[in-house]
């Protein structure tokens, strides 16, 4: 027996969604289609009596404004496009989030789009974002070609670069170099010789970055230095790099890592595979101060970069760039501070 609903032998149609619309707060209310409008524009006239009457209505009804109707109308739209490469990994993951909370509280829409570095990848975010009339797009992702900065500039869109230096574009960076040259010296003045830094094939500007002016640094004073490489600035990243250190005969006292991933990783190869000590053996600093670095497996002294702080600084760009957009080009310079950890004590 079948006790299911009786049908014709047709699919159901789907019922399409429904939103309220303004001319349903105007009947309910009693009040004009332009009453309504009138009432969800900032700054426009309205009755106080008639205000009210649509307020009610809004509420009992569930009506929210069509903000995408009045964007297209306008020809812009509070959307803001945050493009980045793996966005889930490491600190990028946490500039991310910061970011679209900087942007909720000063009443954007963030959307975040999830690219590659290739040109074509970036290009094809870059276009969806202008088709869709975004104020601005903040990138996290290595270096944006040529293409990606021109376009941009042809649709009067307010483009903001994380964590490496545009010329023709609003930047926030980390002092990479200076933390990485103080890195370096924190070693050598304790007593370290033996200097490595590990980075990553990636070849992010950052990344290459922290590597140069950590070896620049620490030839200078005189100390060996080494340069290690994973894949990618990942844990597996890290394993490898390490794997590679303590394969050659002389192994270093001291390894600078260019973020606090490839650093987990370098200290479990360290302790499980080489059996040494940190610090007493091996001294350790990563980069970023992910949340996992004060875990107690870890223990991580490194450079912290404060998400909350790098994030309010590219929307303030944004709002200068969006204010005056012939202004020249705005750069904030965020010098990370060292935590100490018990990976190292200088």
């Amino acid at each position: 027996m079948n006790d299911g609903p009786v049908t014709d032998g047709k699919m159901p149609k789907k019922e399409r969604m429904r939103f309220v619309s303004a001319e349903q707060v105007a009947q309910l209310a009693g009040v004009s289609r332009s009453a309504v409008s009138r009432t969800f524009t900032p700054g426009a006239s309205v009755a106080p009596a008639t205000r009210e009457k649509v307020l009610r209505a809004a509420e009992e009804l569930g009506y929210h404004v069509n903000d995408l109707a009045r964007g297209v109308l306008a020809n812009q739209s509070r959307l803001v496009g945050i493009v980045a490469t793996r966005p889930e990994v490491g600190f990028r993951a946490h500039l991310a989030a910061a970011l679209a909370k900087a942007l909720i509280r000063r009443g954007s829409i963030p959307i975040l789009i999830n690219t590659g570095q290739a040109e074509n990848e970036l290009l094809a975010a870059q276009k969806m974002l202008i088709g869709h009339r975004a104020e601005a797009i903040i990138i996290l992702s290595g270096s944006p070609p040529a293409s990606f900065l021109e376009l941009a500039q042809r649709n009067g869109q307010p483009l903001i670069v994380i964590g490496r230096s545009e010329p023709d574009a609003d930047h926030v960076r980390a002092g990479n170099s200076e933390a990485s040259r103080k890195a370096a010296t924190v070693f050598y003045e304790s007593g370290r010789r033996w200097l490595a830094v590990i980075g990553s094939n990636s070849g992010t500007p950052a990344i290459v970055e922290r590597e140069s002016a950590f070896i620049s640094a620490a030839e200078s004073l005189g100390a060996s230095a080494v340069v290690a490489r994973g894949g990618d600035s990942d844990y597996q990243g890290g394993v490898t790099g390490g794997r590679a250190l303590f394969s050659e005969r002389i192994k270093p006292d001291a390894i600078f890592c260019a973020n606090d991933l490839i650093a987990f990783g370098l200290m479990d190869v360290v302790r499980l595979e080489a059996r040494l000590r940190i610090p007493e053996d091996v001294a350790v600093i990563g980069f970023d101060d992910v949340p996992e670095s004060s875990w107690l497996s870890y223990e991580l002294t490194t450079f912290r970069q404060d998400p909350l702080f790098m994030a309010q600084r590219a929307v303030d760009l944004m709002e200068r760039r969006l204010e005056n957009p012939d202004s020249p080009p705005g750069y904030e310079h965020v010098i990370p501070e060292l935590v100490i950890r018990q990976s190292f004590k200088p």
